[in-house]
Parts: structure tokens; C-alpha cells; sequence
């Protein structure tokens, strides 16, 4: 455990990014990477990959939703030093996590054929990305515990393990994804299903390795008597994690529709913008990880009841955001062929790509920037603000594309102009709800202390967390 509630804020930020940095920085290279070699096997697999991957924004939003309501009920029980609540949280974060993995697995492999027909541009990209996801599903309902126990880490202050435990799947994921692929080493040579096949082995080492360090874990172990569903927990969890995985459902429904729309232009077209995506999720990686910093920082000094740091880490965690994403929009437009022609050598893939990242690099500052402010309202225990921008952000999006798509001389530029403006109202949008947020939530001179309405529960550890 670590405490965050004293010591420099911008110390502790740069810290804890850090280490969540070190994680990203292979999970980039992982994303990269594997991008790389499925591009040796051609567009449609290029394509296929793409495709399958709008998939993992769904799951996104689910394990996000884990994500944010296990870290931020952990850290505000540590932030009470109420060990308890937080051994409590954890424990019923993983039967959640392993109930939804379940029911995702299920569904996702009863529509992998339709799903991957319906999105492909041809015949062989809807074979070459169903082929993917018989393998790739069972590696993302896998996704579910692994996010859930490394999210109580982060809730209190733990950033090592987790970081160590990510860093280790993705070199595993590296290491093995090309053997599966091309068959190097004796191996059978499984292409499109290898790159899945790897990624579902090194996800369940990641698992295994956080199962043995719970089992002697002083704080957040395993209970079994506490993992029978409890309905205060899941609504209180839920309350602050659904929203906040709202914001990446949206995204999965933006994806679905620009593949649907972009079906038209061909394999190449989606080639060229799978490939655009997985570049700007590279670069959004820096991001990512201060993201994660700020949340548990915020969320431990607002369960302590300072204000005056919760709003420091949000100064601050803006401004890295910011510079961070502003050195990406630069290389974006200094080399962004240079960037697409990394993973494929088809032209038109790559001017597709190359445009894509000349047009969408225009929101990356704001981007960064609502990174910070999503995290800032899962500190406060309030995301449903999330759902509002986000909100605003697709209909801004979707609802034109829907209709401008059916027009004569209709061009993929449009969707990303439209992906620009959204975004710069949704940062506007998200600003103003903080502030709001600030004045409601920071303000504990006019509110008891969370033990003194605890007290007045029922007087057990579920109580505690409400």
C-alpha cells in the first residue's frame, strides 16, 4: 500500500505514471508490433485485425466500468484506512469480473461469424477476422479478472505489480505472436489465428501470477465468504463504474459504424483506417497512463477530504496531458506516411491512413485533456458526468455520418472532421461539469465526514462502502 494523501502532488503524479508509462510503452510496442506482422500476411488480414478489434472497445467499456468502480471505492476506503471495505471491494470486483467474462464469452462467440460477415468489406476479410476471434474472444473474456485484481492494486497505491505483471504478458505476446504465425521454431504455422492465440496465452499467464500474489496479499486478500454477490456493493461499484464505461460503448458503436459505412470503399479503405486507429491508440497510450495515475491520487485525498489536492491533480495531470498530446499531433503531422507504411505497403491503405492522422490529430490536445477530467470524476465517486459528454460526442458524430453516408459524393473525410468537432465540444462540455462537480463535491465543510453517515448503517463491512 502507498499512501497518497501526503507528499507532493506533482512527485507522486510523475511517480505513478511512471510506472503505469512502462506498461504502456510495451503494450504500444506489443500493439505495434503484432499490427506488423499480420501486415506481412496481407490487406485483408490488415483489415480482419481491425475488424475484430472493434470487438475489445466493447470490452473496454465493460472492464473499464470494473475498472473505475474497483479503484475508486478501494481507494476511498484507504483513504478512511478502512482496510475492511477495501478487502471487501476487491473480493466482490472479482465475482463481477468473472460473471460478466462469462456472459461475454458466451454471447461474443454466438455472433463471431455474423458479426464478422456483416463488418467486412469482402469474403476473405470476414473468414480471416472470424478465424481471429474464435481465438481472441476467449483472450479477452480472460481481460475481465485480470482488469478487475489489477485495479484494486491501483486502488491502493500498488502500481508495481501491475505494471510488472502488464509488461510481462505483452513481451510474452511479443515474443510468441510471430512463432504462432509464420510457424518459426517448429512450430505449425497458424497465421491470422496465431497473433489471437498469443495473445490468449500471455493474458492467462497475467492471471495465473496475480492469483498466486493475492493468495498471500495482507490487505487485499482473497475472501470466499465475501464473494457471494452483494447488492450495496455492485450498485455502489456499478454506480460510479458504468458511467465511465459509457464512454468506451460509444466508442465500439462509432467503430461499428464507420466500418458499416466504410464497407463501400473496400478492404484497402479499412485497412488504412484499422491501421490509423492502432497508431492513435499508440500515441494515446502517455495518456492512458496518467489517466490511471490521477484517478487513485484524486480518489485517495478525496476520501481524506482535501480538496486542495484533488484540484492540485488536476492542474497538473491537465497540463502533462496537454504537452503530451501535443508532441503526438506534431509527429502526426511531420511523418504520418511514414507511420501507416510501418504495417502495409498497399497505397491505398496508406493514403487513407495518412489522411485519417493529418484530420484527427487536430483533437488529440483536447483528448488528452478529457482523459484527465474523466479520471478526476471517477476520483469523485461521481462519473455519470462522463456519460453526458460522451453522449454528446457521438450524436455529434454518428447521427450525421448515418445520414451524409446515403448522399452522392460522400468521403472519409467527412467522419473524420465530424470525430474533431465532437471532441472539442465534448471537452468544453466536460469542463464545465467538473467545475460543477468542484463546487458540489469539494466542498466537506457543508458535508459530515463519510464515517459519520456509515455509522448510522448497518454495521458491516458493505456499509462501509456506501
Amino acid at each position: 500500500m502507498q499512501d497518497l494523501t501526503t507528499g507532493s502532488i506533482t512527485r507522486l503524479l510523475l511517480q505513478t505514471m511512471g510506472f503505469m508509462l512502462l506498461m504502456m510503452v510495451f503494450q504500444t510496442l506489443y500493439v505495434l508490433i503484432d499490427l506488423y506482422w499480420v501486415g506481412r500476411l496481407g490487406t485483408a488480414s490488415v483489415a480482419a485485425v481491425g475488424i475484430a478489434g472493434n470487438l475489445m472497445f466493447a470490452v473496454l467499456a465493460l472492464t473499464q466500468m470494473l475498472s473505475v468502480g474497483t479503484t475508486t471505492v478501494v481507494a476511498h476506503a484507504m483513504g478512511r484506512r478502512d482496510n475492511a471495505a477495501a478487502r471487501l471491494a476487491f473480493n466482490q470486483s472479482l465475482s463481477l469480473a468473472m460473471l460478466c467474462g462469462v456472459l461475454f464469452l458466451v454471447v461474443a462467440l454466438s455472433v463471431r461469424t455474423g458479426y464478422a460477415r456483416t463488418q467486412s468489406a469482402d469474403v476473405e476479410t470476414a473468414h480471416q477476422a472470424g478465424a481471429y476471434l474464435l481465438w481472441f474472444i476467449p483472450a479477452m473474456a480472460m481481460q475481465f479478472p485480470l482488469v478487475a485484481m489489477s485495479a484494486a492494486l491501483r486502488g491502493v497505491g500498488n502500481f508495481k505489480l501491475g505494471v510488472a505483471v502488464g509488461v510481462a504478458t505483452v513481451v510474452i505476446n511479443i515474443v510468441v505472436a510471430p512463432v504462432l504465425i509464420f510457424g518459426w521454431l517448429g512450430a505449425p504455422a497458424l497465421g491470422i489465428s496465431g497473433a489471437a492465440i498469443a495473445s490468449l496465452l500471455a493474458i492467462a499467464i497475467g492471471n495465473v501470477w496475480l492469483v498466486l500474489h493475492f493468495r498471500g496479499d495482507t490487505v487485499l486478500a482473497f475472501a470466499r465468504a465475501e464473494w457471494a454477490p452483494r447488492a450495496a456493493v455492485w450498485k455502489r461499484m456499478l454506480g460510479i463504474g458504468l458511467p465511465a464505461g459509457f464512454d468506451f460503448a460509444m466508442m465500439a458503436v462509432y467503430l461499428f459504424i464507420v466500418y458499416a459505412v466504410t464497407k463501400p470503399f473496400g478492404a484497402a479503405a479499412q485497412a488504412g483506417f484499422g491501421i490509423g486507429m492502432r497508431v492513435m491508440q499508440a500515441g494515446f497510450m502517455p495518456v492512458v497512463a496518467l489517466g490511471m495515475s490521477a484517478a487513485p491520487i484524486a480518489g485517495q485525498n478525496f476520501g481524506a477530504r482535501r480538496a486542495d489536492r484533488v484540484r492540485h491533480t488536476f492542474r497538473d495531470a491537465a497540463l502533462l496531458g496537454a504537452a503530451m498530446m501535443l508532441a503526438f499531433f506534431i509527429l502526426c503531422h511531420l511523418v504520418p506516411s511514414g507511420l501507416i507504411s510501418v504495417f502495409t505497403k498497399d497505397p491505398a491503405a496508406i493514403a487513407v491512413g495518412d489522411e485519417y492522422l493529418r484530420i484527427v490529430s487536430w483533437s488529440f490536445v483536447a483528448s488528452g485533456v478529457i482523459f484527465v477530467t474523466g479520471s478526476m470524476f471517477q476520483a469523485m465517486g461521481n462519473t455519470v458526468p462522463s456519460i453526458f459528454t460522451s453522449l454528446v460526442r457521438i450524436l455529434l458524430v454518428a447521427a450525421p455520418i448515418v445520414v451524409l453516408a446515403r448522399r452522392p459524393g460522400f468521403a472519409l473525410p467527412t467522419i473524420w472532421h465530424l470525430a474533431v468537432i465532437s471532441v472539442w465540444v465534448q471537452l468544453a462540455v466536460a469542463l464545465l461539469l467538473l467545475r460543477r462537480e468542484f463546487r458540489r463535491r469539494l466542498d466537506f465543510a457543508a458535508t459530515p465526514p463519510a464515517s459519520s453517515v456509515q455509522s448510522a448503517e448497518v454495521p458491516v463491512a458493505v456499509g462501509a462502502m456506501d
